[in-house]
């Protein structure tokens, strides 16, 4: 069963070495900026609060999973006592802006508290992530009076919350979406619907849910041209903030599913609740839209958190197993066989792993350190954040998750047949990971809205925002002999990215379909690159150490993870360019019918 330890030495070279969080921090402006004594402290805290509260109830979590009975739901043993230590802990409120009642700290630095704490139960950091969901709603679209209303209690962890878009007939398409608001004459309005796949919608944990509900007013405009945004409290929230009667909300079912079995997904219907409207009629997807955002970030943090804990799991479970003999000589002359990390595939296997899971975290905690720069920067660093994350946010939603499947199946593989069984937790971590590629947006919805929305929508220029950076940073190191086995194919492919682009938009012109043909490989080719930008950078720093006379083994490992990504992983770019340049013809061609063949 792999024990989760918090990767502390990786996590402070991202924060420090790569990303100098301390500067950033106190660049910031309308937060608070934590010196970096302080940010060691939070991030100590975190580690000790993932290791020890967290680690010890995934596995049983995973094993009773949550009960459902009369409407009800019971989470796991210990789930109730862990989120009752982590709002006292303060947590809830780490990122809300101390205005609203909050700590204000940067949210960059909550993900990486969020990395921790998901990587041991994710099923746990759900709760933890959606109670946050109507407070972020609140945020962006709710009143002073509505805010006073439902924030304290909220942000205290008193309350959680739930974020209720999808339902049976329209899942991503919320336009088509069924949930009628009725006003009420007072300001309130009724719900009458029912939504599915509601993390958390119900639980034990909190004696109040506050659900953040999609809803078309009686008579609004057709499509997401009509969708408006409400607040409905399981118990009516009086205008002093106690508690009222039950609001006619309630679940009909916990879903049964493959992983995440610690986590309540419920069918919640609404019949007859009361709720309050943020914001104007018809607007509530502008409210909700910076809602889903973080939540795409939120997924690729689940990609990098299962990662993670899968890469510990394999790496252990290889210096331990003893199998075979090495090829070049025994390397365990004093035991019947060679721990299987000395044989080349196995080293395949947790090099993959290696460079995927460090990727990864440089990839979000830099995405994350944009939001802060969106939020709080000065206006020439706001623009440039907006940009970065309109292009990068579907790419990291997407390639993250999707890296995070491979990685999780290369750690469950060098498990061998003991990856398979409940045992030693590899399957569990499995379950849990695959749904990450399919909530909050499939892979595909992500590479249409990436290709066609985003970089086609905008002529190119989100895109060309991104490459000239790229590029700028390939003609500042072209002199620099050490750093051209990465400079090299950064630049080729930096400029391939470009061309293929406009290859892609050449064929649309006269077949639509030739986007949706495309994205998926379009996106994987960018994350490919995106991440070999991140790797150059990292070959940059642990050469730049070693020029120093620096000795630590972490900057040798990152020179080595680097060459890795470079020679093994980012030649995969060249089968993604193929296969999308291919055309739509024959993903097209065959009939309907003959799918039954």
């Amino acid at each position: 069963m792999p024990s989760y330890s918090a990767p502390m030495r990786d996590i402070h070279f991202v924060l420090k070495d790569l990303l100098n969080a301390p500067a950033h921090y106190a660049g910031l402006s309308g937060c608070e900026a934590p010196n970096e004594e302080l940010m060691d402290a939070i991030l100590a805290e975190g580690a000790k609060f993932a290791e020890n509260v967290l680690d010890p109830i995934a596995a049983t979590g995973d094993e009773q999973g949550c009960q459902f009975e009369n409407g009800k739901v019971t989470t796991p043993p210990g789930f109730k006592e862990a989120f009752k230590q982590w709002a006292e802990g303060g947590w809830q409120s780490f990122a809300v802006p101390v205005a609203d009642g909050g700590q204000g700290l940067p949210s960059s630095l909550g993900t990486v508290i969020g990395e921790m704490t998901g990587a041991p139960c994710w099923a746990f950091s759900m709760y933890t992530g959606l109670a946050l969901a109507p407070v972020t709603c609140l945020l962006n679209g709710g009143s002073e009076a509505q805010k006073q209303r439902y924030l304290p209690k909220l942000i205290s962890g008193e309350w959680a919350g739930a974020m209720c878009l999808t339902e049976a007939h329209c899942g991503s398409d919320v336009g088509l979406l069924r949930t009628k608001a009725t006003p009420n004459g007072d300001g309130t309005y009724t719900l009458q619907g029912t939504k599915i796949f509601i993390s958390g919608g119900e639980q034990d944990l909190t004696e109040n849910i506050v659900h953040a509900i999609l809803a078309r007013v009686e008579g609004a405009p057709e499509g997401t041209k009509g969708v408006s945004l409400f607040i409905a409290p399981k118990y009516w929230v009086e205008e002093d903030g106690s508690l009222g009667e039950f609001n006619n909300i309630s679940c009909g079912a916990v879903e049964k599913k493959m992983g995440l079995k610690a986590q309540a997904t419920c069918v919640m219907n609404y019949d007859g609740a009361r709720a309050v409207l943020l914001g104007e009629e018809n607007r509530g997807l502008e409210v909700m839209f910076k809602l889903m955002n973080t939540a795409r970030l939120g997924t690729a943090l689940q990609g990098l958190a299962m990662s993670e804990i899968a890469y510990q799991g394999a790496v252990g479970y290889a210096r331990e197993r003893l199998q075979m003999r090495s090829l070049t000589g025994p390397k365990n002359p004093n035991g019947p066989a060679d721990p299987i990390i000395v044989h080349p595939d196995v080293r395949r296997m947790l090099m993959t792993q290696k460079a995927i899971v460090e990727g990864q975290r440089a990839m979000i905690y830099w995405l994350a350190q944009q939001v802060d720069l969106s939020s709080h920067g000065n206006a020439e660093q706001k623009e440039n954040a907006d940009q970065l994350l309109e292009l990068l946010t579907p790419i990291a939603k997407a390639f993250c998750t999707e890296t995070a499947q491979e990685s999780v199946y290369l750690g469950m593989q060098v498990f061998g047949g003991h990856g398979y069984i409940a045992e030693h937790g590899m399957e569990r971590i499995a379950r849990d990971n695959r749904i990450s590629t399919v909530y909050e947006g499939t892979t595909g919805i992500q590479a249409l809205d990436l290709l066609g929305r985003k970089v086609m929508g905008s002529g190119g220029t989100v895109l060309r925002h991104f490459t000239k950076q790229i590029h700028k940073f390939c003609e500042s190191h072209k002199a620099r002999e050490d750093m051209q086995e990465f400079i090299t194919p950064l630049k080729d492919l930096n400029a391939q990215w470009g061309e293929v682009t406009m290859a892609v938009g050449e064929k649309a012109m006269s077949n639509a379909d030739e986007v949706g043909a495309a994205s998926v490989d379009y996106l994987m080719f960018s994350g490919y690159i995106t991440f070999a930008y991140l790797w150059a950078k990292m070959a940059e720093l642990a050469l730049d150490k070693a020029a120093e006379g620096n000795t630590d083994p972490l900057y040798g490992s990152k020179l080595k993870t680097a060459r890795f990504y470079f020679q093994r992983l980012l030649p995969r770019t060249a089968a993604h360019k193929a296969a999308m340049l291919a055309g739509a013809e024959s993903m097209m061609a065959m009939g309907e019918d003959e799918f039954m063949f």
